[in-house]
């Protein structure tokens, strides 16, 4: 289980593991071997109660009122940070600054408290950052103090709670303006804290927090004219209108707490368990194993239909020819007079007789169109491709507008194969393609099945499938063993037809209606090996 703030966090990380590493994921779940994995957002919240329920504490309210004695009655900005390159200090300083020049009518009535906590005092570009801001404040403070008004306060140190708590208080504004932050709290505490729901919030675009707070004041960080901006925008906005988007804001800080927070996640963690032990339960383990090949030992009519591609061979290796390791294994199994061996391709039907020619198997050609037995192939019913020369031109038309997809056009059918393609861009064009297709389909009348694998589209005649393939094979006798296994959506619907005594397999931890898992086509290859 892998948690982020807000979502845009968990995108960049799935975009990240599936253009590094190459995992896909379905809903934020990623499968990786016999693992799987979910990734989500979890919104830090704050302990909301405590904050609201602050200024009923005689400290806090001694601390508010000492605030205002010692910094008079001027309109307040706080600012609260670490002291970290990261909070944009500097530039929030020079912001200020730029305001004071731009809108000299404030100068006098408005005042920076700024708070920085000591962060990582032996780096030196801390210090260096230190170094900085001291003399930012003191050049700003020099240049425009008066008698009465200081227009930068700089608190160099962490407060207490009940310090904080007042802070939040007597602000009027909150500028909170980090150039890179994961969440940012002190937006959520100051929200929290306005027990008379007067105060702006001035937040910066690259803190997690805006995602939840759009009424806050929007800004980017890096702008400094937009900054000036909102320092005016916030100080002009009148009580009804801070009100409005303070109570807003609240409610969701008050449902979405930290225990809220802390709960969600524990309880996402157990659902996610409980999800990978029912896949665990279902994997194919010892004890099974020594089931099926016992099973087989006893049996005297076997049937097994064994898809080609991710399944006896890995199905990440283009145009993968059986290695003589895997054909000598099928030789074996299908020269046995108790077995019967069906291969089942998506592959066209010249390919599987190049690499199955001397082995006495059924075969299965595109997905169902077209099948071997007895020697010969034959079409599972009257077929025709005129259908191809409308359809081919649209295919060929996203190909064109969809770098590194490509069309493999077969006999009965058309594929769009775009699992070379850039992920969002794949997810877009493929929704578009199917659209598309279907509605066209529906417009001509084409009796067309538009079937959407992993990383492919397949256009074929309606009524074409494995299981009506398979039928020829699972109608022709009494078989008193029968085993499937498969990898992906074309052997779903073979699983499900299958004989309650059969043994179903999917090779990958993906859903199926399958009995059970296996890892890999090379475990699978180890199964077929203790068969005698």
């Amino acid at each position: 289980m892998i948690g982020f703030h807000i979502y845009d966090y968990v995108h960049n990380f799935l975009d990240s593991v599936y253009n590094i590493l190459g995992y896909d994921h379905t809903l934020g779940e990623i499968i990786n071997n016999d693992r799987i994995l979910k990734v989500d957002s979890f919104p830090m919240g704050i302990d909301y109660e405590r904050y609201a329920n602050a200024i009923e504490l005689k400290e806090v309210r001694r601390n508010m009122a000492q605030i205002r004695r010692r910094m008079g009655k001027y309109k307040l900005i706080l600012s609260v940070d670490r002291l970290d390159y990261t909070k944009g200090i500097p530039q929030r300083l020079e912001a200020f600054e730029q305001f004071l020049e731009k809108y000299p009518e404030y100068q006098g009535k408005v005042s920076l408290i700024q708070v920085s906590a000591p962060s990582r005092t032996k780096v030196y570009y801390y210090q260096q950052l230190k170094k900085e801001v001291d003399e930012l404040v003191g050049r700003i403070n020099g240049k425009y103090r008066t008698f009465d008004w200081n227009p930068i306060w700089y608190f160099y140190r962490s407060f207490p709670i009940e310090n904080m708590a007042a802070l939040y208080n007597v602000a009027d504004i909150a500028l909170v303006t980090p150039i890179k932050d994961g969440m940012n709290l002190i937006a959520k505490e100051f929200v929290a804290t306005k027990s008379n729901d007067k105060g702006v919030l001035i937040l910066s675009e690259m803190a997690g927090a805006a995602k939840e707070m759009s009424e806050a004041i929007i800004v980017n960080p890096n702008n400094t004219n937009e900054v000036i901006e909102a320092i005016h925008q916030a100080i002009e906005m009148n009580e009804d209108e801070q009100i409005k988007r303070n109570k807003q804001m609240q409610f969701r800080l008050k449902r979405y707490n930290v225990r809220r927070w802390a709960e969600d996640f524990i309880n996402s963690l157990d659902n996610i368990k409980n999800h990978q032990n029912q896949l665990t339960s279902k994997y194919l383990n010892i004890e099974v194993i020594n089931k099926i090949v016992q099973d087989y030992s006893l049996a005297h009519n076997r049937l097994l239909a064994l898809d080609l591609d991710g399944t006896l061979i890995p199905s990440n290796l283009e145009g993968y020819t059986p290695d003589k390791e895997l054909l000598n294994l099928l030789k074996k199994l299908s020269n046995n007079s108790k077995n019967k061996i069906v291969i089942l391709s998506g592959r066209q039907k010249y390919d599987l007789e190049q690499n199955f020619a001397n082995i006495n198997v059924g075969l299965i050609a595109e997905h169902g169109a077209l099948i071997k037995r007895n020697g010969e192939w034959e079409n599972i019913e009257p077929l025709d491709n005129d259908w191809m020369v409308k359809i081919l031109p649209i295919i060929e038309f996203y190909m064109d507008r969809t770098p590194r997809s490509f069309i493999q056009q077969k006999e009965f059918s058309i594929v769009w194969n775009y699992k070379k393609v850039n992920k969002k861009l794949a997810d877009i064009r493929s929704i578009e393609l199917k659209n598309t297709l279907k509605n066209m389909a529906l417009a001509t009348n084409m009796n067309l099945n538009i079937l959407q694998g992993p990383k492919f589209i397949e256009i074929k005649q309606a009524g074409i499938n494995k299981v009506r393939a398979f039928s020829f094979w699972l109608d022709e006798k009494n078989w008193d063993f029968i085993l499937t296994a498969g990898d992906d959506i074309t052997d779903e619907s073979l699983f499900e037809v299958l004989p309650n005594y059969s043994y179903s397999i999917k090779v990958g931890l993906t859903p199926t209606e399958a009995k059970w898992y296996i890892d890999s086509s090379e475990k699978l290859i180890r199964l077929l090996k203790k068969f005698k």
